[in-house]
């Protein structure tokens, strides 16, 4: 997920560990587009890429609108933010990554 992002241009593509800490995801992808548009390319692609690793998308949410799309393949949720959105939600933040920097793909 995180190279089909990359793929895309995303920035500031990461991946949060949550084993043990929560049963939502194993994991989160965050990863950053620079405009709407970008955005949902970038969650194409997620999906593209999910779906040929036999990986089921059980839904996509906010591609409409853009800003933030949640694209939830089970153990594995990725989030594709715009820098406004991102900065607002502040994921890394609200789930503590021990440390984002090692965390960072780009």
């Amino acid at each position: 997920m995180r190279d089909a992002a990359l793929d895309l241009k995303a920035e500031d593509v990461l991946t949060l560990p949550l084993e043990g800490r929560t049963i939502v995801a194993d994991a989160f992808v965050i990863a950053t587009g620079r405009s709407k548009i970008q955005t949902r390319s970038i969650a194409d692609a997620i999906v593209a890429k999910a779906k040929e690793a036999g990986f089921p998308v059980a839904r996509t949410e906010g591609y409409a609108d853009g800003g933030w799309i949640l694209i939830d393949l089970g153990p594995i949720v990725a989030h594709v933010f715009t820098p406004e959105q991102r900065a607002f939600y502040n994921l890394e933040r609200l789930w503590g990554a021990p440390d984002v920097a090692a965390a960072k793909t780009s």
